[in-house]
């Protein structure tokens, strides 16, 4: 039995007609009807300027068949209408009407190519904010953005050419194929067919080698542009190492590598279009010949042979644009391509079909028998059993890598749990939506990311309709309103990339304000304060109590002197609880948090002592 092998050709075929299969119904949407009478009408448009187009060059050879002597009575007003001057005037009047059909088609496509590029961009974006917390600390931010950007960009191209391209040029190459058999002779179909299709076969051959070169490029291209971006983002660690030229290094080697690839696009390219010229100039000699021949002889006429030129030329142009189409949309295949594995991506989390509302009627949250771990090596969570009661808060206390901010991605749900549940109010927070799940939960995390916008917005994202004065509310609860007046522009100051303009007991307050406005009934808190200097953070925890009162509060601290009144204290070592109880219970018991505790007023007294 012969073994089927797979040709690498064979799945970028399979590639193309999967992005192909995925493009259509863009163009042919079932519930837009009003879409569909705009295709319509835009092929119908393009069918009567083809039509006109190919009529045309009849009038071209009756005008010069006209310039031949005329009998002495003709009189001037015939030979006006029907002489050359007539004839020229309606060659150019029905070229004008081409050209006009032509634009008119394309306004009335405009609208459908235009609503395409909007639906499949929001429909990327919100597939990339539904794809799980994994996948993007997996991919590289830059090379993303720039694979969507391409294949957005690729999408009206391949809309509009598919549409307006490839079948035009087939019915006018058919339309001109008929005239020439009909009207002169078939060696001159003969010529026009064995040119066309050495013509196409050779485009397509040369292009698919360059398709491979392209992607080539592209990869480079993506390279260059994340190490840019994760450069730029990462400029005060570029700056406190003094790593800007080791920075420029690592682009110029990737700008490098796209330049090699872009030579050789460009060096294929001009081989294609020598190539192209080669075989469409030897078809148009050797009509010519023969048409030229044909005169000589008496068997044809001079408006014959400048016919015969007319529907060559005719044939040269949507050829040539056969070349420069193909290779487009190869590429706007290879950039879409990657795009649509984005939008094949699977959520790893996701809504069951049957999923409800979360209804929370205390705030009580049950993490039971819980084990996860983020690969099938680690084992992070094993067994864990939380409980935090209405109104409650309870403090997650451990060394670096025990799960405690483990614990806070497993409740807003970026990952599902491998064993045991999570519940809230007795609901198994599988079995609720995400958006309702997020809804009653607010967060205040160690690093406060800022939008760069103002600090107004970044403030009202906590609630979307959010009034100025409920922004305001919010930043005096917080306890930021007072600086925030002071700034020049006040609301309306921006904070900068990542919010970098700001200090970081700032951005934090801006934090707080922001979950405040959420108004969430559970609260978490992951380490929210230890990246805050003593004074800083002092100010804030007390901005963080006022905040937990009448919530559920879940604690993730480092700084064990932020949890002292928390109403029960979880000591989390390797993923398991190891002990719990209130302060004072923990250290009467003198075991592991006792520890902890000891060491840390010991590095607070080395610290007071270092500052007299």
């Amino acid at each position: 039995m012969r073994k089927s092998t797979i040709t690498t050709s064979d799945i970028d075929r399979k590639s193309g007609m999967r992005t192909i299969r995925k493009v259509m119904p863009y163009l042919w949407p079932s519930d837009k009807p009003e879409i569909k009478t705009r295709v319509i009408a835009a092929l119908v448009v393009l069918v009567i300027a083809r039509l006109i187009a190919v009529v045309t060059p009849f009038f071209y050879k009756a005008a010069v068949d006209a310039l031949a002597p005329v009998a002495e009575d003709a009189s001037p007003a015939t030979m006006l209408a029907m002489g050359a001057v007539g004839l020229t005037v309606a060659y150019g009047a029905l070229r004008l009407l081409a050209v006009g059909f032509n634009q008119l088609r394309d306004a009335i496509f405009a609208r459908v190519g235009q609503r395409a590029l909007r639906k499949l961009a929001l429909e990327t974006f919100e597939h990339m904010h539904a794809l799980s917390l994994r996948y993007h600390i997996t991919r590289k931010t830059g090379g993303l953005s720039r694979i969507i950007e391409r294949g957005v960009k690729g999408v009206d191209f391949l809309l509009r050419f598919l549409l307006f391209s490839i079948g035009p040029l087939i019915l006018e190459l058919v339309l001109i194929g008929g005239i020439l058999f009909f009207v002169f002779d078939v060696w001159y179909l003969a010529v026009v067919v064995v040119t066309i299709w050495l013509y196409i076969w050779f485009t397509f051959k040369v292009t698919e080698w360059r398709v491979q070169i392209r992607k080539e490029m592209n990869d480079q291209d993506t390279d260059a542009n994340q190490k840019a971006i994760d450069s730029l983002l990462n400029f005060e660690t570029v700056k406190y190492f003094g790593a800007e030229k080791r920075e420029a290094a690592r682009y110029d080697e990737s700008m490098k590598n796209y330049e090699s690839a872009a030579l050789k696009t460009s060096y294929s390219l001009s081989f294609l279009n020598f190539g192209q010229s080669l075989f469409i100039s030897t078809g148009l000699v050797i009509v010519m010949v023969m048409a030229a021949i044909g005169v000589q002889n008496g068997q044809m006429t001079v408006g014959d042979f400048v016919m015969v030129n007319a529907y060559m030329i005719q044939i040269t142009m949507p050829l040539n644009f056969l070349g420069t189409v193909y290779r487009e949309i190869r590429q706007a295949l290879v950039d879409m391509g990657e795009m649509f594995d984005l939008l094949e991506q699977p959520s790893e989390v996701s809504d069951k079909p049957d999923a409800k509302l979360l209804d929370v009627s205390g705030g009580e949250i049950r993490f039971e028998e819980v084990d996860f771990g983020y690969n099938g090596e680690r084992q992070i969570l094993k067994s864990l059993d939380l409980v935090v009661k209405p109104g409650q808060t309870v403090a997650v206390v451990g060394p670096s890598g025990s799960g405690k901010s483990t614990i806070g991605r497993l409740l807003f749900r970026f990952y599902d749990v491998n064993g045991g549940a999570i519940k809230i109010d007795g609901q198994d927070i599988r079995d609720v939506t995400q958006d309702s799940l997020h809804d009653a939960l607010g967060i205040v995390p160690q690093d406060t990311v800022l939008f760069n916008d103002t600090i107004g917005y970044n403030i009202a994202y906590g609630r979307e309709g959010a009034t100025r004065e409920d922004v305001i509310a919010a930043a005096k609860a917080a306890k930021i309103h007072d600086f925030v007046e002071s700034l020049h522009e006040g609301y309306d100051t921006a904070v900068g990339e990542r919010g970098l303009k700001l200090s970081g007991g700032e951005k934090q307050r801006v934090g707080i304000a922001r979950t405040l406005l959420k108004n969430p009934p559970i609260l978490l808190l992951d380490e929210a304060t230890s990246a805050l200097d003593t004074e800083t953070e002092r100010d804030i925890q007390e901005s963080l109590r006022a905040m937990g009162q009448g919530r559920s509060v879940i604690t993730i601290a480092h700084r064990l002197s932020t949890v002292v009144d928390a109403d029960r204290i979880m000591v989390l070592e390797k993923g398991v609880v190891v002990e719990q109880g209130t302060h004072d219970e923990l250290v009467a018991q003198a075991g592991r948090y006792y520890s902890m505790w000891q060491r840390q007023l010991s590095e607070q007294d080395e610290d007071d002592s270092a500052v007299a």
